[in-house]
């Protein structure tokens, strides 16, 4: 049987669409609507900005380098024999109690003689005349005797060289050997308190230090 065919009818044929402007449909915009776009965009694009503003100021600045980690190695504690400290106060003590020793030892010389001859009133009379001599009273003594007061004072006397670690009695044999004409009552101070058995011979700087 032959094979028929069929044809199209021109009736039948698809329309084509159109894309010409006067069949485009708009909506209608308003204004307000147009800002809100310009501003969203503002709002949108600065964040970017400023992502790449931060972007270029950080690739600017050389990155940090972490310092190397310091490792602390610990010794162990080395054991050592036990020693007992001595203090320096008592060397001191020591050494100048050596030095009254010696000194006490020698024969008396004529200075110790005149010493020994002044009587209290005396003492008191040559302390009066060095206070009268000041311009302003002695604090924080109320509490110290003559004798001591006297001590302190040939102490602080700077002229008769230095008082720390020597004793009283040979600093005072000292100056006199260098004509330096140290008060007699001083040595009638420390005799007398050596004939009492009180050891007067550290200076109360020297037991400071």
């Amino acid at each position: 049987m032959p094979t028929t065919t069929r044809r199209r009818s021109g009736n039948h044929q698809q329309s084509t669409l159109s894309f010409g402007g006067q069949h485009k449909v708009s909506k209608p915009t308003s204004t307000s609507s147009l800002a809100g776009k310009k501003g969203l965009k503002a709002d949108v694009s600065s964040p970017v900005a400023e992502v790449r503003q931060r972007s270029v100021s950080g690739s600017a600045s050389p990155a940090p380098t972490a310092s190397p980690a310091t490792t602390v190695v610990t010794h162990p504690a080395e054991i050592e024999p036990e020693q007992r400290p001595v203090a320096a106060s008592s060397k001191s003590e020591n050494v100048i109690a050596e030095q009254a020793r010696v000194e006490l030892r020698q024969p008396k010389s004529e200075e110790d003689v005149r010493a020994e001859a002044l009587t209290e009133m005396d003492i008191r009379q040559y302390w009066q005349r060095e206070e009268e001599g000041r311009i302003a009273a002695r604090v924080h003594q109320q509490h110290l005797t003559v004798d001591e007061k006297i001590l302190r004072h040939f102490d602080l006397s700077n002229q008769y060289g230095p008082c720390i670690g020597i004793a009283r009695i040979k600093r005072w044999r000292r100056a006199h050997m260098l004509n330096l004409n140290p008060p007699i009552e001083v040595l009638a101070v420390l005799l007398k308190d050596e004939a009492k058995g009180i050891a007067n011979e550290k200076a109360y700087m020297d037991e400071l230090l």
